[in-house]
């Protein structure tokens, strides 16, 4: 039997599943036990008490007209009137919410021989109306307490202000117990983001070793791509040298034989530059506040003073968020020379809603085949069989880079089919 519909009814924070968890077993034990012990001990008390009023009723109904009745009211302390049968009433009257009440209805009438009604008003009285002689009736009065017990509501009244004080001290404690676990959460996700936020393990020994774990992971990660950025840094810095020298002596060289290798070093140095803002990715940069409106219309100025064929599309939104500025410039321009090396246009656009910032890239090229999407994010990855070669190559990290930005910055990178143009849609979406 599957349960999935019940997830959509179940608190999706943790604070909100540890009240469920601690709140539900207690209200529900709580109704167990309240309608348990009425049902055994109120309800049954009731019959009780209302059987050994029925006996003084019957008593008291061959004693009315009998030298000594009086006596006997005044011994059993209730008020019996003869009255006449047309002003008697039919049926029986309670509270709606008289539980107890519906018990010694019930009970009298099943006890007391020519019981006509019952009559529990608010004044907690008892009022029966038996048959007395032809054409008469006799009226019964006699408190309420000598039926049912008093105050049954209190009970109830008890038991909900204490589990409501234990339910609430509870919360309080579990609340001490929560609170690193989403502290750590809170790292963690900012850590996602490329952001490091100061933490301290705390709480239980769980959580305290699942939060040295996350430091040993962060600063291992933190080498790691420390390591990476000064090998390929340094790598970069030493084949700079040789290639200067070598532009020095090719430019010595006659025209029909320097081009082709200028061409060459231009090319080798473009690997350089990408090889280094692959390595850098967005480790060295903080966030601040940054309108993307802004930032994507001067990207595309750029873009059109040098000559490439981009045009702005639409901009929604506006405000500012958290960016990586020259992160996300190197993503979109990235996404932007895609766009116009394998096709004749690009549009830029993008929308800035309440949960993520969307800049979109489309071009009218080949695109990419669905099925190789996946692969082509990855680094060092050309799909030259399914582009247009004809407007050069590169080393296959713009879109890897764009994909990392992404990331940091708690997004995605997704690739599909424009619309309008028929070509590649990149859809660079950030987290707000």
């Amino acid at each position: 039997m599957s349960f999935a519909w019940l997830k959509r009814y179940v608190p999706r924070g943790l604070y909100g599943r540890a009240a469920l968890i601690l709140v539900l077993p207690v209200v529900t034990l709580q109704l167990v036990v309240s309608v348990v012990f009425i049902q055994r001990h109120f309800e049954d008390v009731t019959v009780q008490m209302t059987r050994t009023v029925s006996r003084d009723l019957n008593l008291l109904r061959r004693a009315h007209d009998r030298a000594g009745g009086a006596t006997v009211e005044a011994i059993l302390n209730v008020a019996v009137t003869d009255i006449a049968a047309a002003g008697a009433p039919e049926v029986d009257r309670s509270r709606w919410y008289d539980l107890s009440g519906r018990v010694v209805i019930r009970t009298l009438k099943d006890h007391v021989p020519g019981l006509q009604a019952v009559i529990l008003p608010d004044d907690y009285r008892v009022h029966v109306y038996a048959a007395g002689d032809p054409g008469r009736v006799l009226r019964f009065t006699f408190d309420r307490s000598r039926v049912s017990a008093s105050n049954p509501h209190q009970l109830l009244v008890n038991m909900g202000f204490f589990g409501v004080l234990m339910t609430v001290i509870a919360f309080i404690y579990l609340r001490n117990q929560l609170r690193p676990i989403t502290r750590l959460a809170r790292a963690a996700e900012a850590f996602g983001r490329g952001r490091n936020l100061p933490y301290r393990p705390g709480g239980a020994v769980e959580v305290r070793s699942a939060g040295h774990a996350f430091l040993d992971m962060r600063a291992r990660l933190e080498r790691q791509i420390e390591q990476r950025t000064l090998l390929l840094s340094g790598v970069s810095h030493d084949l700079r040298t040789p290639l200067t020298r070598l532009r020095l002596a090719v430019s010595m060289l006659p025209d029909e034989d320097r081009e082709p290798m200028e061409r060459d070093i231009e090319d080798m140095q473009r690997m350089l530059d990408e090889f280094l803002s692959f390595a850098r990715g967005t480790a060295q940069e903080e966030a601040k506040p940054v309108d993307p409106a802004a930032l994507v219309r001067e990207l595309v100025e750029d873009a059109q003073r040098a000559g490439q064929p981009v045009t702005l599309g639409i901009v929604q939104g506006s405000g500012t968020m958290p960016l990586r500025p020259l992160a996300v410039r190197r993503a979109v321009e990235n996404l932007i020379g895609n766009a116009v090396r394998y096709g004749d246009r690009a549009v830029v656009s993008a929308h800035l809603g309440d949960r993520a910032l969307r800049i979109r890239v489309e071009d009218d090229g080949p695109g990419i085949p669905a099925e190789s999407r996946e692969e082509a994010m990855r680094p060092f990855t050309r799909l030259e069989a399914s582009r247009n070669q004809n407007r050069g190559s590169g080393v296959g990290l713009g879109l890897s880079i764009a994909n990392d930005v992404a990331r940091a910055h708690g997004g995605v990178l997704r690739l599909g089919v424009a619309e309008e143009l028929g070509g590649l849609c990149a859809d660079l979406v950030l987290a707000r």
